[in-house]
This record gives C-alpha cells, structure tokens and sequence, in this order.
C-alpha cells in the first residue's frame, strides 16, 4: 500500500524496517541504492520517478532508477540535480517550471525533491524524486528521506563503485 504525502513516525518506522530487511544482508551499493530507489517509487504516493545520479567529471550520471526514461548525463553547473550538488543541500521545487535552468527530462513533471548522496562527507551524488503533482514534497520528506538513504550508505560496500566510476570523494 502507498504511503500518502509526508511520511508520518509510524510509516518512516515501517519505511525503515522494510529497508533494512532488504539491505541488511547484501553489501553491494548499486543492488542497495536499486531497491531504495523501488521503495520509495512503489511506497509513497503520487512519485512518478525516482532514481539517482552519480557525480564523474563535472557531470552526474544516470544510476539504479524507477520511472520514466530520464536524461542520461546533466552538467553539475546546470538544473535541479546539479544544484544540489553545488549546496550540499537538499532541494524542494514545489513547481518545477519556475525553477531557473530547470531540464525537464520528463514533461509531466511538476515538482521535484533532490537529496544529495554523501561519503565519507562529500557529495558523490544525488537522490531525485519527481511528481506530477505540484508542491508534492516537503521539509519532512527531505529529512525523512535522507535520513534512510544513509542507510544505504552505511551498509553497503560504497568504494569499489566509487573507484569503477572514477567518483572523486
């Protein structure tokens, strides 16, 4: 079942649970970062894609996702994506059309959270959420969110996929 707007305690708790069920026992991060990405697409509501891109040569690229097919390689100069790797920070577009140099890889996009990937305290790329609704996100979602895509972090084996990609962290 769908989790609806925010996640409230009890759904980030169940939210949690069912992750950590899933990446307890596998340490490799591209398999860990695939299912959270399914997660969140198949568990919250009103997500038409979400998925990650990772930081290599002033470029992110396209990493495990669910959803339409989206834009391959964006600048990190350039967009939503691009910004929050640039702040360090979490974004929460509530319209994506008036955000400046927004890239509309998917057209029936209306708003947009993007929570930066952190290892070993740099930023090695994204975690992007898209919806057709506007104002779809808020603080307690970044929060909520980032706080288990730590997780995914912590229990994978983060370098080997880091050096393959040639990912400066």
């Amino acid at each position: 079942m769908k989790m609806s707007g925010s996640l409230s305690f009890d759904q980030f708790t169940q939210f949690k649970e069912k992750l950590l069920q899933i990446i307890s026992n596998e340490r490799n991060f591209v398999a860990n970062a695939g299912n959270f990405a399914s997660l969140v697409y198949h568990n919250l509501s009103s997500i038409s894609w979400a998925g990650f891109y990772f930081v290599s040569n002033q470029h992110l690229i396209l990493g495990p996702f669910m959803g339409k097919v989206p834009c391959v390689r964006i600048k990190i100069t350039e967009g939503v994506c691009g910004a929050s790797v640039r702040t360090k920070k979490p974004i929460i577009v509530p319209d994506v059309h008036k955000f400046p140099g927004y890239i509309p890889c998917d057209p029936t996009a209306n708003s947009e959270l993007v929570l930066p990937v952190f290892y070993q305290g740099n930023v090695v790329g994204v975690f992007d959420l898209d919806s057709q609704l506007y104002n779809r996100f808020t603080e307690n979602d970044a929060k909520n969110l980032s706080s288990l895509l730590k997780y995914v972090i912590d229990y994978s084996n983060v370098r080997p996929f880091l050096d393959y990609y040639e990912i400066t962290s």
